[in-house]
């Protein structure tokens, strides 16, 4: 799967299964409204018509069902039939596995996805999780041909026109989002430090005509932010806090997305253990898809202000390590009593949040970490976890993740009755509970939102992706499709704005408006 070179065409073309393999699928329903017309060119003349129609009548999805249509080289596929409410319509998550179970073998193959064309950029997302990019598998690095899979939509229901080349566009640069998240993910530490990470911005900014903001190293304690610089300081590539900046004319507001960019989670002194610690490469799973979503988002071009903000460190052990009981000074000019140095995330992006609310002057912020174990128990390995201060981007927050794929589910948001478990006696407050079963998750992300203030009035939304980051040992680039899809009513693509749940106030008065233009409003 490494060495895939994955392509979305308006139409694949005609190939017999024998020249170009081919996997079809989609829901049953869905794929019996495609006509024979529209697919017999990639299946004759091994695969009659008949032999189809019997083929479609013989799946018995539950929840999918796949049948060979001609030896290993043709198959159709079905993704589940019907899924609850707190699943996405398009079942990506079957959609990826079937891919991975039920494709044939070959160097040039061909993927057939039919749905509707809701479904269509969910869809896509998935398609590029089956594909992962990163690999030292000798024989892989031994191989120097690319093997091509070609990837074709065909849509039914309503609206059944085919896409044209500006969606074609915008799924492969979404798709090629989710590909880059997924390779910063799975590299581990030895190839992604800080160094490669800020390699890695700089690539994407060079691509975007943008240069990036980097404070690092001691300009970071100079500065004033503690949480980033006493995470990362005894690490042997210093911390970073790095910034990639779309700033277009005419632009009515100011997004900030800010990334947990942790390289390596040992725990600090607070060290892990054994068999916690392995997959903490995964740790800056939340600034991947920052960089990811930001690369892919500028590309369909974005009419508001958007900042990318970094928080970068390796959390190592040192002498010059921070020590439960230090206090250290954040960006907010709070202090916080360190009492757990495996609660290092909330450090970095409180920072991280603050820099974005001073000096980006950002109206809405969205963080988004791999900050708790205790997401996986709150909402589970496929719904990231989401707090707010805005009931409206509660309720846009899970839209976003039905129709991206990106599923996410609401954490309790209750500041009066949860943050005195921060209770310090001797500064602003502890870094970790005291009671940890006490809604652990909801209470991390209120650590980051104390330094904004609770009572600040822009937007703010924490997405926690611990769980969903991964699936087994290989990273999903979860979060890209959803920052994608939530932000899309201000992207000039049309695809991003169909699977937007927020819209541009309308109908309203001048007043109203003047005091709504800082947030974006439900449809």
């Amino acid at each position: 799967m490494a060495n895939v070179v994955l392509e979305f065409k308006v139409s694949a073309g005609d190939s017999e299964p024998q020249s170009r393999p081919v996997l079809i699928l989609g829901q049953q329903n869905n794929l019996q409204q495609v006509s024979w017309s529209h697919i017999k060119g990639k299946l004759q003349p091994v695969v009659s018509k008949e032999t189809w129609q019997a083929a479609l009548n013989a799946l018995n999805p539950n929840p999918t069902d796949s049948c060979p249509l001609y030896l290993n080289q043709a198959v159709v596929a079905a993704l589940p039939s019907r899924v609850s409410r707190h699943n996405t319509p398009a079942s990506v998550h079957f959609l990826s596995r079937l891919i991975r179970s039920c494709l044939p073998g070959g160097n040039n193959r061909c993927i057939v996805v039919v749905c509707e064309r809701s479904d269509v950029f969910a869809s896509a997302c998935a398609v590029a999780r089956a594909f992962p990019l990163f690999t030292r598998r000798s024989a892989s690095s031994r191989r120097t041909e690319k093997k091509h899979v070609t990837v074709e939509f065909v849509a039914v229901g309503n609206d059944s026109s085919p896409l044209d080349d500006v969606e074609i566009r915008c799924l492969a640069n979404a798709a090629d989002g989710v590909r880059l998240a997924a390779r910063i993910v799975d590299t581990p530490c030895n190839e992604m430090n800080t160094d490669h990470f800020l390699d890695e911005i700089k690539a994407v900014g060079s691509e975007l005509g943008i240069t990036p903001v980097i404070i690092r190293g001691e300009e970071l304690k100079q500065r004033g932010f503690g949480g980033i610089y006493g995470v990362g300081k005894a690490a042997e590539n210093p911390p970073a806090l790095a910034v990639l900046s779309h700033t277009p004319d005419g632009a009515t507001q100011t997004i900030a997305w800010v990334g947990k960019g942790i390289v390596y989670d040992t725990g600090g002194l607070s060290i892990k253990g054994k068999t916690t610690m392995p997959g903490m490469k995964r740790d800056c799973g939340g600034a991947a898809a920052v960089l990811g979503a930001f690369k892919a988002t500028i590309k369909q071009g974005f009419k508001d202000n958007l900042h990318a903000v970094f928080c970068l460190a390796e959390n190592s052990v040192g002498p010059t390590a921070t020590r439960p009981d230090d206090i250290h000074a954040l960006y907010s000019g709070k202090t916080v009593e360190i009492n757990n140095t495996d609660a290092e995330g909330r450090l970095v992006l409180a920072d991280g949040v603050v820099y974005a609310c001073k000096d980006l002057s950002a109206d809405i912020i969205l963080d988004m970490a791999t900050l708790t174990g205790a997401q996986g128990i709150s909402t589970g390995k496929y719904h990231a976890a989401v707090m707010t201060n805005s009931e409206q981007w509660e309720v846009a927050c899970v839209r976003a993740g039905r129709s991206s794929g990106d599923l996410t589910h609401p954490l309790v948001y209750c500041p009066e009755l949860h943050f005195s478990e921060f209770t310090s006696a001797v500064a602003d407050m502890k870094n970790s509970v005291a009671d940890r079963e006490n809604a652990q998750s909801s209470c991390a992300g209120l650590f980051i939102g104390s330094h904004l203030g609770f009572d600040w009035p822009g937007v703010w939304v924490h997405v926690d992706i611990a769980s969903p980051v991964h699936a087994g040992e290989r990273a999903t680039g979860f979060g890209v499709a959803l920052l994608m899809a939530l932000f899309g009513q201000a992207s000039d693509d049309s695809l991003l704005n169909q699977v937007s749940p927020l819209g541009a106030p309308c109908n309203k008065s001048e007043d109203q408006m003047e005091r709504d233009c800082k947030r974006r409003r439900l449809v």
